[in-house]
């Protein structure tokens, strides 16, 4: 028994991140993901801001070690949140994962807008997210690996944004 959860626990999981620049949808697919994907833990990664921690480096310390632990149980995370790579691989927990696979949520400039504004966000911080989600689209091939997916928000509902980002998993579970 000790020697089967000696080598359950060797065996490294794949790590999935949802990002995408603030107003893409990634909150709002949470409840519909765990509907689809019942057998994977999902977490909001904003939870812990609205916790008091707003250091980036130390909210993805605490969720990175709560993905180990839950891959220790033989179960595969889910974070939906904005995280690059650059940042995740200085995680002190990221080495225990055989991969951290990446995919965008994006929606259109007028759409992003909408839905910032009725949260009350301050024009510069709306421009600022909107750069943001540009830019993610400029670096999908350069600084991902694999190349950065992007899901397109805008007219897509929920259900479908679900499906999508369960496919796009799926993929990756065939190869492991």
């Amino acid at each position: 028994m000790h020697n089967e959860l000696s080598k359950k626990m060797e065996k490294k999981l794949p790590l999935f991140i949802v990002t995408g620049s603030s107003g893409s949808g990634k909150t709002y697919v949470i409840p519909e993901l765990r509907k689809v994907l019942p057998d994977f833990d999902i977490f909001d990664i904003d939870n812990l801001r609205e916790c008091g921690i707003t250091d980036q480096t130390q909210i993805l310390n605490v969720w990175l070690r709560v993905a180990r632990n839950v891959a220790e149980s033989g179960r595969m995370t889910i974070i939906c949140g904005t995280a690059m790579p650059w940042d995740v691989e200085k995680a002190l927990d990221y080495s225990y994962f055989n991969h951290v696979y990446y995919l965008n949520l994006h929606c259109s400039e007028e759409v992003r807008e909408t839905r910032l504004r009725e949260r009350d966000w301050p024009e510069n911080m709306i421009q600022d997210y909107k750069n943001f989600a540009q830019k993610l689209l400029e670096i999908a091939d350069k600084e991902f690996s694999p190349s950065l997916q992007t899901i397109d928000t805008t007219e897509t509902n929920v259900t479908d944004v679900a499906s999508q980002i369960k496919e796009w998993i799926l993929t990756y579970m065939s190869t492991r």
